[in-house]
């Protein structure tokens, strides 16, 4: 059985950036499983599994436009303090949880605290970055009808939506 649309997968990764720094690996730990087609993993990534088999390892690498975007100065911005004084203990670093005029929520990191501003960014944290992917594969299983209608996998005795 290959990789395909609606299967499921389980696969072990390890993420580098251009540098060879290790942004994340399952080597050392679970690997991942996920519903191949469902938007789970980046679309070039998906594309580049398609076909693979059980045993299969691969090394893939991702431009930023194909992964997540490049990196862009108008998301970075300089707000007044106070709009943060709903946020306990804000450190650099910090993940905030915003939300536009229309209702979409976002995501921005603190990228600078200052005595009377606070410099966030909306940018990926892996926006600019080449990414390459070393995958092996480990299992290739054909999803449940309930998988396909939730659109992701169902580890055993997971409990139903």
């Amino acid at each position: 059985m290959s990789i395909q649309h609606n299967k499921v997968v389980t696969m072990h990764y390890h993420l580098t950036n251009a540098e060879g720094q290790v942004i994340e690996s399952s080597r050392e730990s679970e690997p991942l499983t996920y519903l191949h087609g469902a938007g789970i993993i980046l679309t070039s990534l998906e594309n580049a599994l398609t076909g693979l088999d059980v045993g299969a390892t691969k090394t893939v690498e991702v431009a930023p436009a194909d992964a997540y975007g490049e990196h862009d100065a108008t998301k970075i911005e300089t707000l007044p303090r106070g709009a943060f004084s709903q946020v306990p203990d804000l450190e650099v670093g910090m993940q905030l949880q915003g939300q536009d005029p229309h209702g979409q929520t976002f995501t921005v990191w603190v990228m600078d605290i200052r005595e009377d501003t606070v410099v966030i960014d909306a940018n990926h944290p892996l926006a600019g970055e080449t990414l390459t992917f070393e995958i092996e594969v480990l299992d290739i299983r054909d999803a449940s009808a309930e998988e396909l209608s939730h659109g992701h996998v169902h580890e055993e005795g997971e409990h139903h939506h």
